[in-house]
């Protein structure tokens, strides 16, 4: 596979904004590497480094240390060549309010060098796409915030980018619309060959998307691995009984036995090792504790997400 994207030992570090004061390392000396057509995720908790990552990769945040090469090219070296063929966007960043969709996509792709008949072809596409063609002729001040997350994402693509960096490019929208926005980057990925680095808080949704992804923690890449095995890397399943018969004596025995557990009505859910499952059912059925119903759910990524991002001590 061809390497699009490559990233070794990038650093930024600021310095102390008062004396006495320690310099703060937001991205601490990461390496990775996306292939040609990959969509990887950049996770990690708010602060952990992702915003200054993609800002040095966007060339709007100067590294402290570090090497950045797009297409096997170095990026400082040939910013303007390199930049001419990747696209961003965010849920967070904003378009001039006092211009018409059409106004700020047709500028944007001027700057891009697309032609006028591909820019009305492929602006019609994505914008009948994200069920706002009708609304191109209307200044962005008059939209609704999925509206304009959805135009967003119509701009990043229209240039025919090798590499699109997205940014939360869901987080304002209804599920329905974050699932079209989802699809939309699956059909550019397959039939352009698209590579994507996506960053997200939604799990699921990473889970879906992306084949790869990179977990970031107080600025250095503590995971690089797939969403399954991340999941798998945890030995904790989610098991809900419905009880019958002693839902007291659940609460107490699972006490007894340093599990956690919650209660609802009837349902006792507890957090427990896979692999002590078959062992406390039989020890459950010891106690006279009864139930009817039994649901396991094996570890997520986004229980890794919880699992990895508590703040270190």
């Amino acid at each position: 596979m061809n390497k699009i994207l490559e990233v070794t030992g990038l650093t930024k570090i600021y310095p102390a904004e008062k004396k006495g004061k320690k310099p703060f390392t937001a991205v601490d000396n990461i390496s990775f590497s996306i292939d040609e057509g990959q969509i990887i995720g950049l996770l990690g908790p708010n602060g952990a480094g992702k915003s200054t990552t993609i800002s040095m990769l966007l060339g709007n945040l100067s590294a402290t240390s570090g090497k950045i090469s797009y297409f096997g090219k170095e990026f400082n070296e040939n910013r303007s060549e390199v930049l001419n063929q990747v696209t961003f966007a965010s849920t967070y960043i904003k378009m001039p309010w006092r211009l018409t969709v059409m106004e700020n996509l047709r500028i944007y792709a001027f700057l891009y060098g697309v032609s006028e008949k591909t820019f009305q072809s492929r602006a019609k596409k994505f914008l009948t796409f994200f069920g706002v063609w009708n609304q191109r002729d209307k200044t962005m001040n008059n939209l609704s915030a999925g509206q304009i997350t959805r135009i967003m994402l119509a701009k990043a693509f229209i240039p025919h980018p090798k590499v699109v960096l997205l940014d939360e490019p869901t987080a304002s929208l209804d599920p329905d619309i974050a699932h079209q926005v989802r699809a939309f980057v699956k059909e550019q990925q397959a039939e352009y060959n698209t590579s994507v680095l996506y960053t997200s808080h939604n799990m699921d949704e990473v889970a879906d998307l992306c084949e790869r992804v990179l977990f970031l923690k107080e600025g250095k890449i503590i995971a690089n691995d797939t969403p399954e095995k991340l999941a798998q890397s945890l030995n904790t399943a989610h098991m809900t009984l419905r009880i019958e018969d002693g839902l007291k004596r659940v609460t107490r025995f699972c006490k007894e036995q340093s599990l956690e557990v919650e209660i609802s009505k009837r349902d006792a859910r507890i957090t427990i090792d896979e692999q002590q499952i078959a062992t406390f059912l039989i020890l459950l059925a010891s106690e006279g504790i009864t139930y009817s119903q039994i649901a396991i759910d094996t570890p997520t990524l986004e229980d890794y997400f919880l699992s990895v991002s508590t703040p270190t001590s």
